[in-house]
């Protein structure tokens, strides 16, 4: 349907699809499979987040932070626009256009907030250890992640009062800031101006300066003990966990950066459409893939949320873990069974205040315990030729 451009017919046709039919299919299952890859990915990182809630430290709070925003928008806001886009108009015109475009932006800026503030946290804490690092944990990172949620609240609801206005997207499917505002009033222009500027560009900036300054910072302790021939796992360890936010940041900004320039242009632009429909999908789907990737960046660089996955995983599903065969021989002549053959299925090994516990199995220590062949002296060689011998007993492993 190609997009016309009369203020008339614009306000006519603001909640229909201005794509082709089978584009708008295109539109509605792309986003569908980003809404299961989220909820499926988050989810797993919430849950693990849960099971290990009594040992995480400042940053995973933001991380959770992070999970809880991205599981929540696919959930709450994106069914609505699948629906629009398989109905080919939006659903249900000007309400539900406010509760898309006020939820999503709610939600946008607390993602935005959120990995600033990891990397901010971040920088203080390399860069800075000894003068931040009492500062950095515990509650004050419970009052960062509140005030995170109230400034994104509080600045989304704006439009809500007439400062600003939540409008269909040019292609009609989605909505968001109606950054045309620049032009009608002085107080919707001052809006667009500091929702660009004051929560897009700055935060951008923040994230990327304090991200090039750790990676300096860790890249120079490496060189350093690298020089002086030392290994340190807390150096590797270090490493990774900033790549990890690295990572996360660069994504973010990557995803982001293509729907803030083209919004950037359409805020100075005074024609209703100089760019055709697609122009604009193709940002706005890139940008909600940024719900997707977050959780493989956790499992791909923390140890730690891959112990704890494989750990979920055999707890819902033991046969995975498979069955382990060993043979132990005990030293000295007086050794009763020299030779043990041990078969024992593998479970999860968790670690407590020193103690090793497992997670599945019958039940010795938690771990499954079959019978086998223990051998004297006398019916090694019978043992070794799977022939059990006279005289020889079973034996508990």
């Amino acid at each position: 349907m190609p997009l016309n451009c009369s203020d008339d017919n614009w306000t006519i046709s603001a909640f229909t699809s201005k794509l082709t039919p089978a584009a708008d299919i295109c539109v509605g299952l792309a986003i569908l499979s980003v809404v299961l890859l989220s909820v499926l990915g988050n989810g797993l990182v919430l849950v693990i987040c849960y099971r290990r809630r009594k040992k995480m430290v400042g940053s995973e709070l933001l991380c959770v932070n992070l999970a809880v925003v991205d599981f929540l928008c696919c959930i709450c806001f994106y069914p609505l626009s699948i629906l629009s886009s398989f109905r080919h108009a939006w659903v249900g015109e000007n309400i539900t256009c406010v509760y898309y475009g006020f939820g999503c932006y709610v939600f946008g800026l607390c993602g935005m907030f959120t990995i600033t503030a990891i990397s901010i946290i971040r920088y203080l804490k390399t860069c800075y250890s000894l003068v931040y690092a009492g500062w950095l944990e515990g509650a004050n990172i419970w009052i960062t992640c509140c005030t995170i949620w109230l400034v994104a609240a509080v600045w989304s609801s704006f439009p809500l009062f007439g400062w600003g206005e939540y409008v269909p997207e040019p292609y009609g499917v989605s909505c968001t800031i109606a950054w045309r505002g620049y032009h009608t009033s002085k107080k919707d222009a001052f809006y667009v101006i500091c929702s660009f500027t004051c929560f897009t560009l700055v935060p951008v900036l923040l994230i990327v300066v304090s991200q090039c300054q750790i990676l300096y910072k860790v890249s120079r302790f490496s060189y350093s003990l690298s020089a002086r021939g030392i290994r340190s796992n807390l150096r590797h360890a270090e490493k990774r966990l900033s790549m990890m936010f690295f990572c996360i940041s660069l994504g973010f900004v990557i995803a982001w950066a293509p729907y803030a320039v083209v919004s950037f242009l359409f805020i100075f632009h005074k024609e209703h459409c100089y760019m055709a429909p697609e122009g604009f999908v193709f940002p706005a789907l890139f940008a909600k893939s940024s719900h997707i990737y977050n959780p493989f960046i956790y499992f791909y660089f923390n140890k730690t949320f891959q112990r704890e996955l494989r750990c979920l995983l055999l707890s819902f599903c033991p046969k995975l873990a498979g069955n382990r065969v060993g043979a132990h021989t005990t030293a000295g002549h007086q050794a009763l069974y020299p030779i043990q053959i041990q078969l024992q299925e593998i479970g999860c090994i968790r670690k407590s205040k020193g103690k090793v516990t497992h997670t599945s199995g019958k039940r010795v220590h938690g771990r499954p315990v079959y019978t086998c062949w223990g051998s004297t002296s006398k019916n090694t060689q019978a043992i070794l030729e799977n022939k059990p011998a006279k005289g020889s007993l079973p034996v508990s492993i």
